[in-house]
């Protein structure tokens, strides 16, 4: 009998708090759950950038792991990720004893609930073990590392989907549907008393009906059932980006990050950030109480979020405008209790030098402005459709993977489309993510007849997935396809000419085209500089020719208008 409950004692129980489990102790672990309780099923899901799979625990319990089904019996789905920075392993032991204590017992499951945990996202950040590259936290003893095998931080990767992990995860969340999201983190930044902070998707970008009620009921819930546990949490703090005279910012979640990701399909989603300096026994007794705080609210809320979530799908598919880019809004804040320590300044050790440290005796409690909504900077309407020509399998494999509907068209037709060409943009000097992003990104909108061909893609903006499917492919939107170098190819010029032969057709050119030759003449006066230069007057004709190649800078998704 002891023996039999040693194995069902966690890395972190057995240690007295001093270490997480390896990547082999918790699927070990897991695995005999899975054989000693019908409650819960381990499945093997896509490959990683590690070469192992990523898995899934599923508790019910119905002891029904049909996924299809947990919907259509008006369970509310609740999905737990952990590991994605497997540094940052609070969530992975806290889950295991979640998991356990479901199990035995101890806890019971509600009814109305199904339950999801990824056991570790980022596996090969698992197996990257060392007790240094977390320089800020205390404990556990060793701990993984933030890259994953190709040492991509896999929270950028939701939108873009570079890595194994992320194709695999995006086909279970769209199995799952989930209705409540929680991804498991460690936070970085100052020192103050809270154990528990917690980043919610932003209210706005998830929109209405959720977004009030997530804010105004949801969330309260939460901190209040934390209270009650003995926590005063927090939202989220970035401290590099915070003066708290001037007020707090609510955490901007962009879709590549997996609570900003979620939302795009009406998830309610979250990051709980437990404080790196507290004792890592805290951290994860605190991850612990607010992953029941969670299951306890969901399970009164139920049916509402469905109904929420149900009303906010039917809305998604007849909205026709979108916001694509969005500003902080200054004009509204609320009041929120912060408990910090004071900052102070003395003379470092290692430098010799002046330097700020916080000063544990001189704790406070103050009511600071907490800036939560943001106000759309740009709005887009959507067309009646998308069309994407073959040629894009890595954007039509994303799209697939998301649960969007594509179409295809049955013959060669010629279709007036709305046409975008990329006027202008720039591109960051240095890798973020494997990607030299775009920015200040500006367009030429047009209409242009084009022959689509059968087999082109289309793609119906009717859709619960529209948020998504507007996200990725309008070129503007803050994490577009366009913007992480997808459609890079058109950006490059294919054909060109020789400046003997091209002199004498493009005085042909000028001769038959009355108003590029104007277009010359006015561009010469006006430019004295381009008036000398032989080859940049050539390039102008060149350009504005028929001869000059159609697809350069033009993007290649058009877009079928609403009549």
């Amino acid at each position: 009998m002891a023996s039999v409950l040693q194995a069902q004692q966690t890395v972190f129980e057995l240690s007295q708090g001093r270490e997480t489990a390896t990547y082999e102790e918790l699927i070990s672990f897991y695995q005999n759950l899975d054989q000693a309780h019908d409650i819960l099923e381990m499945r093997e899901l896509g490959p990683t950038d590690a070469g192992y799979p990523l898995h899934v625990l599923l508790l019910s319990n119905d002891r029904n792991f049909n996924l299809a089904s947990w919907h259509a019996e008006g369970k509310l789905v609740v999905l737990i990720n952990n590991g994605i920075h497997p540094g940052e392993p609070d969530g992975i032991d806290a889950s295991m004893i979640l998991a356990r204590d479901i199990c035995l017992g101890k806890k019971r499951l509600p009814d109305n609930l199904a339950l999801a945990i990824v056991p570790v996202y980022n596996i090969g950040g698992c197996l990257n073990r060392n007790a240094y590259t977390r320089v800020n936290q205390q404990g556990p003893a060793a701990y993984g590392f933030r890259g994953n095998a190709q040492n991509l931080d896999l929270n950028r990767d939701f939108s873009k989907c570079d890595s194994r992990e992320a194709a695999s995860f995006t086909r279970l969340f769209h199995s799952l549907d989930p209705d409540i999201f929680i991804d498991t983190h460690v936070s970085d930044g100052a020192d103050f008393q809270h154990v528990m902070t917690l980043i919610s998707t932003q209210y706005d970008k998830l929109g209405e009906p959720a977004g009030s009620w997530m804010r105004d009921v949801y969330e309260p819930m939460l901190y209040e059932g934390m209270r009650k546990k003995g926590h005063a949490m927090i939202p989220y703090i970035d401290f590099g980006a915070t003066d708290l005279k001037k007020g707090w910012k609510m955490f901007e979640d962009a879709p590549r990050y997996s609570s900003g990701y979620a939302a795009l399909y009406g998830t309610f989603s979250f990051m709980p950030e437990t404080h790196m300096l507290k004792p890592y026994t805290q951290r994860v007794k605190a991850t612990i109480d607010l992953l029941d705080v969670f299951l306890e609210s969901a399970s009164e809320k139920a049916d509402l979020i469905i109904d929420i979530r149900k009303r906010w799908k039917e809305k998604i598919s007849r909205q026709y405008q979108f916001a694509i880019q969005w500003k902080r809004d200054s004009s509204r804040h609320r009041m929120m209790e912060f408990m910090g320590y004071e900052s102070d300044s003395m003379i470092s050790k290692a430098t010799g030098l002046k330097r700020m440290y916080y000063d544990h005796g001189r704790a406070y409690t103050q009511m600071i402005r907490y800036y939560d909504g943001f106000q759309p900077a740009k709005v887009v309407e959507k067309p009646k459709a998308y069309i994407i020509p073959r040629g894009w399998p890595d954007v039509l494999d994303r799209l697939h993977w998301n649960g969007v509907r594509i179409d295809t068209l049955t013959r060669d037709s010629l279709i007036r489309l709305g046409v975008y060409h990329i006027a202008d943009y720039q591109s960051s000097t240095m890798p973020y993510e494997k990607h030299f992003r775009h920015r200040s990104v500006t367009l030429m909108r047009s209409e242009e007849t084009l022959m689509c061909k059968k087999g082109d893609y289309i793609i119906y903006t009717n859709q619960s997935s529209n948020n998504y499917i507007i996200q990725m492919l309008e070129p503007e939107a803050e994490d577009s396809y366009f913007r992480w170098n997808f459609f890079d190819a058109i950006l490059q010029q294919k054909e060109g000419y020789s400046d003997y032969r091209w002199d004498e057709l493009a005085a042909e050119v000028l001769a038959s085209d009355s108003a590029l030759a104007k277009a010359v003449a006015d561009r010469k006066k006006a430019d004295p500089e381009f008036a000398r230069n032989h080859s940049a007057i050539l390039y102008y004709i060149y350009k504005f020719s028929k001869y000059f190649e159609p697809a350069y800078r033009r993007y290649p998704v058009y877009r079928l208008e609403r009549e």
